[in-house]
């Protein structure tokens, strides 16, 4: 087989059924579709159930407790037939050739990962691009798992990490360890949903802690296989910029006790910030946001980026 593309589902009800609709009216036919219903409380079991019906060649379904999405991908990772591996979320859909133009590109590259760019999609219908396809290095690459095709034969053992948020960082960041065989499609083929809650758009100051815990995990792989500087990088991009400025746009009582957890975690594992040759190789406006973090001044960085941003 082709292709298999790995869908978790968690009441999806209001936008389950265009994004399956898309995923079924791929080019690529030799696919299956893994839909692994984590626990839902809507009508998310039963829509899923009359698409089975409809396509029992092509559709499994899984149904389980709620475990969270890396559990839910792992399950289908464990069952999935395919050559590749694709990745979507159950609120958004797809161009009918995004996985077409992924594999062709993997195949006429030898590429072990595909990186497509996306659109976000607003209820007004206002449309932004999203040059996820373009990165200074890999490591600094977006590590959301929907924009990417992955050759199976790349992952081994390779699984996302369970009941944690940021579960995507992990699996994408291990997978650069293994491969550096990369390639790009850079055309908006992913149409992401925007104006509703997900992880990246939460107010859930406390569950933001997860991503220490996916930094935990990476810490000792990456240094084992002499990725001191990009494991910085890492604790730089998401935990000292993108995870407090996250954090500062929360309304919750404990959001500050959280930021202060991130930076004491950053000062723990970048002393000197300054002598990081990550930090060195940020432009200037983004090292000027993390020094005001990692000082403590992020009400202040905020308040730049607030006006920046008009």
């Amino acid at each position: 087989m082709k292709l298999s593309i790995i869908v978790p589902v968690y009441n999806a009800e209001k936008f389950l059924c265009p994004c399956l609709d898309s995923l079924l009216a791929q080019n690529v036919k030799d696919s299956e579709l893994i839909l692994v219903d984590d626990g839902s409380r809507d009508g998310s079991a039963g829509i899923l159930e009359e698409y089975r019906a409809r396509e029992p060649e092509r559709i499994r379904v899984i149904t389980v407790e709620n475990g969270g999405q890396g559990r839910a991908r792992n399950l289908a990772l464990d069952l999935a037939k395919g050559e590749f591996l694709g990745f979507a979320d159950s609120d958004d859909w797809v161009k009918p050739d995004m996985y077409e133009k992924m594999i062709a590109k993997a195949e006429e590259t030898g590429a072990d990962m595909v990186v497509c760019d996306a659109e976000e999609c607003w209820p007004d219908g206002r449309r932004d691009y999203i040059a996820l396809s373009q990165y200074e290095r890999p490591i600094k690459m977006s590590t959301e798992v929907w924009s990417k095709l992955v050759r199976r034969s790349s992952l081994g053992d390779l699984r996302f990490a369970e009941g944690l948020w940021y579960e995507d960082l992990a699996y994408v960041a291990l997978l650069l360890l293994r491969t550096d065989k990369l390639a790009a499609v850079p055309e908006p083929l992913y149409c992401y949903r925007c104006g509703h809650t997900s992880t990246m758009n939460n107010n859930n100051s406390r569950k933001n802690r997860d991503l220490l815990a996916i930094l935990d995990l990476l810490k000792a792989p990456m240094r084992e296989a002499g990725r001191q500087e990009d494991y910085e990088a890492l604790v730089l991009n998401h935990a000292l910029l993108d995870g407090i400025n996250r954090l500062g746009r929360h309304d919750t009582a404990d959001k500050d006790a959280i930021i202060r957890e991130i930076r004491d975690y950053v000062n723990q594992e970048i002393p000197e910030l300054r002598s990081s040759p990550a930090f060195r190789q940020e432009s200037f406006p983004r090292r000027l946001v993390m020094w005001m973090n990692y000082h403590g001044l992020d009400k202040l960085s905020a308040a730049l980026l607030k006006l920046k941003n008009g």
